[in-house]
């Protein structure tokens, strides 16, 4: 990639940066049947053209002389950057870090700290005290680097699908929350998608030979498990209990909530669902030791006689999902071990097993505000909004009560945008 870069072939770079990502997760979401070539600038162009959208791929590039292993590693010393137009032009951009500057991942983790993104568990319980002046500082600087350079070939209407391919610890940076030299927040101007890999993308936007169903699951504030032998059962969730009630009205359906929400209870509705709505407790450090190789991320149901009330990584993954949209309006769902793959863990099991498009958080999600973040994007749905609209305007609608980031700016559209 890098050696193209020095030729000029930018488009031949563009092509090696997704020749490195989620090459594992492609196959395995693509199946056994479907024997996939090497991702194409021209299979870029379609997806930017079928989407009309503009498609912005970040690659974090090292220092040139710290290797391991005879494979760069250490701090990032620029970024590379390209812009796919839904008229098929690419334009590409090169930014290089200050080497006087806190490092990419210590500026992410300080913005994240700034806005009080701390904690594993939902609930106002646990958000850390907020300092606004120097999250806002960080979000801008951050906006420099990563938005500034490519602003002028970035749509000019702020519904206008904007698609962001993070690389490493980009993945855990809240986009939405960057604040531009004016103090306007990147989903005021733009409406955002996240995905791993453009060619993953590509995939979620095939129509699946599947059975549709119109059947809404929604799951709140389960009777808790508890973490380890002789541990407590996890605190309990009213909010999200609130916010599951509210959800499954607009659905016109009954939320699955304390005792009946067991694991072995969920799953089986899940494989059947339309759209699944999760309020409980997201684990991102939860270990399944069932494999050789260990997955991180867990959501918690009820336990019963035949489950451990834990739905884990793994688990997801090996569900059969004919969902249009999976949100886990829990904590910390859209993290975990950031590999080639993108995040390894809650957001890549639900699109593996055949989800179209999965809402996860990036944080600690407050109660409050996130109830009403939810029933905002539900509405907004019904209403014949794209996800990716309904999101944003979910997130304008309440930054406008509550405006601090940490309230509304954890939630990240993962997968296809299309509308239910």
């Amino acid at each position: 990639m890098q050696v193209q870069v020095a030729q000029g072939d930018y488009e031949a770079a563009l092509e090696a940066s997704e020749q490195g990502r989620a090459r594992a997760f492609v196959d395995l979401v693509a199946g056994d049947d479907l024997a996939l070539p090497a991702p194409t600038i021209d299979q870029m162009r379609r997806v930017a053209r079928n989407l009309n959208a503009t498609l912005v791929e970040y690659a974090v590039v090292p220092e040139e002389d710290f290797t391991v292993q005879g494979r760069q590693r250490g701090k990032a010393g620029q970024i590379f950057v390209w812009v796919v137009s839904p008229a098929g032009s690419v334009t590409f951009r090169q930014v290089a870090l200050d080497e006087g500057d806190l490092s990419l991942d210590d500026q992410v983790q300080q913005s994240r700290s700034a806005l009080g993104a701390l904690g594993r568990t939902r609930g106002l319980g646990v958000q850390a005290a907020t300092d606004a002046p120097a999250a806002a500082s960080q979000l801008q600087r951050i906006h420099q680097q990563l938005i500034d350079p490519i602003a002028d070939v970035l749509p000019t209407d702020p519904n206008d699908l904007v698609v962001l391919i993070p690389h490493e610890s980009l993945f855990y940076l809240p986009f939405a929350a960057l604040q531009d030299a004016e103090g306007r927040y990147l989903i005021e101007r733009h409406t955002l998608l996240t995905a791993p890999a453009i060619q993953l993308l590509d995939l979620t936007l095939v129509p699946a030979q599947k059975m549709t169903s119109s059947t809404t699951l929604v799951v709140g504030n389960p009777t808790m498990p508890a973490v380890g032998e002789g541990a407590n059962p996890l605190s309990p969730l009213p909010g999200a209990e609130t916010e599951a009630m509210a959800i499954a009205r607009l659905f016109d359906t009954e939320a699955i909530v304390g005792d009946a929400a067991t694991e072995s209870q969920v799953v089986a509705q899940m494989q059947n669902a339309n759209v699944i709505h999760l309020a409980t407790h997201g684990l991102l450090d939860y270990r399944d030791n069932g494999d050789r190789v260990p997955v991180f991320g867990a959501i918690a149901l009820a336990p019963s006689e035949t489950a451990d009330g834990f739905l884990t990584a793994r688990e997801i993954t090996h569900l059969s999902l004919t969902a249009q949209l999976v949100v886990l309006s829990a904590c910390d769902t859209g993290l975990g071990e950031v590999t080639g793959d993108g995040v390894v863990g809650l957001s890549r099991s639900l699109l593996a097993a055949g989800a179209d498009s999965t809402v996860v958080s990036l944080w600690a999600v407050p109660d409050a505000p996130t109830a009403d973040l939810m029933v905002a994007f539900y509405q907004g749905l019904q209403r014949g909004e794209n996800k990716a609209v309904a999101l944003r305007q979910a997130m304008l609608q309440t930054m406008a009560v509550y405006p601090n980031p940490l309230a509304w700016a954890a939630f990240v559209l993962v997968g296809n945008p299309a509308p239910l």
